[in-house]
């Protein structure tokens, strides 16, 4: 199989991809350690986040650790303590509250100093037609999904380019941010979004030894299955539940894919799929357009027999 062209450039001149950098205590600009490191995890109450928070304590890292949840969020702390790891601190918040994360990133800054690696896990979903979609439904899927994540980024990234030590940005996305899935109009917007702020960082963010990691799970078997807000149909339907339940045969756990998240970080992958069949709907999406749309529109007719019949087009009553 001959190289690329990219391949080939790089076999030609010093590659910056490659070279090594003298950030204390990190590998490379592509891969990151993460014992010793001051974590920030949001999110980590429970589902991917929490499961993440157990993983990186394993790993070594000193954990800043946030949820809305604060039961949940004092669970966990007990749980990495008693697992013998290290909870620098921890706080219970709205991360779409932007003086709240504030007011949390000057009280972590002031007893640790910046921190080295943050992890914006922290979401909620909401699915619905367009028209029983309320505007309440779509400011809350931006606020907590993108403007969240941009809150902590705001926040915590700047004293880190600042300290000059490099680190790492992991933002959890979803494979509704890459593929067009039917009612996801809310929530992909703002997975979308989170999207687009890693690829710019990415770049952006390379110059001063910071890696970004844009992580894209598909079907998570996560409390957030059971609490989705399905506007317009019934969650009850026996249609419905059917779904949810092939959906959750079909699902990683939260442990798998933390996994996969802590592994990214230390070889330094940047988009970082948590199944095959995302990775491969991606590719295909983007090399196969005309095929794509046809399943993206046999989806959407799918999806329609849910809703009541009174709501349908008459050729799908």
């Amino acid at each position: 199989m001959g190289l690329s062209n990219g391949e080939q450039l790089c076999s030609r001149v010093a590659c910056p991809c490659d070279r090594a950098v003298n950030f204390e205590g990190w590998i490379s600009v592509r891969g990151r350690k993460l014992s010793g490191k001051k974590t920030v995890i949001t999110g980590a109450a429970s589902g991917i986040g929490r499961a993440t928070a157990l993983a990186a304590a394993r790993k070594g890292a000193r954990l800043v650790l946030t949820d809305v949840n604060e039961q949940g969020l004092a669970e966990v702390v007990d749980q990495v303590r008693a697992e013998g790891g290290v909870v620098e601190n921890s706080r219970a918040l709205d991360v779409s509250d932007y003086e709240a994360v504030t007011e949390w990133a000057e009280q972590v800054h002031e007893q640790l100093g910046s921190v080295d690696v943050v992890m914006n896990i922290a979401g909620v979903s909401t699915w619905g037609t367009v028209e029983n979609l309320e505007h309440r439904h779509w400011k809350r899927m931006v606020d907590v999904n993108l403007m969240g994540p941009i809150h902590v980024i705001e926040n915590f990234v700047p004293p880190m380019v600042a300290a000059g030590r490099g680190g790492a940005l992991v933002n959890v996305s979803s494979a509704a941010g890459l593929l067009a899935f039917p009612w996801h109009a809310a929530y992909s917007a703002s997975k979308f979004g989170l999207r687009g702020v890693s690829e710019v960082l990415r770049f952006d963010l390379e110059r001063h030894g910071i890696a970004v990691h844009l992580v894209v799970p598909g079907a998570v078997d996560t409390p957030l299955v059971h609490t989705v807000d399905i506007v317009g149909a019934d969650r009850d339907d026996p249609r419905i539940q059917a779904w949810i339940k092939r959906f959750r045969r079909h699902a990683k756990q939260p442990e798998q894919v933390a996994d996969i998240m802590v592994r990214a970080v230390e070889k330094g992958t940047y988009l970082v799929h948590t199944q095959f069949d995302i990775r491969f709907g991606y590719w295909w999406a983007r090399k196969f357009a005309w095929p794509y749309e046809f399943v993206m529109r046999r989806a959407n007719d799918l999806f329609t027999t849910f809703l009541p019949k009174q709501e349908r087009t008459p050729d799908q009553v």
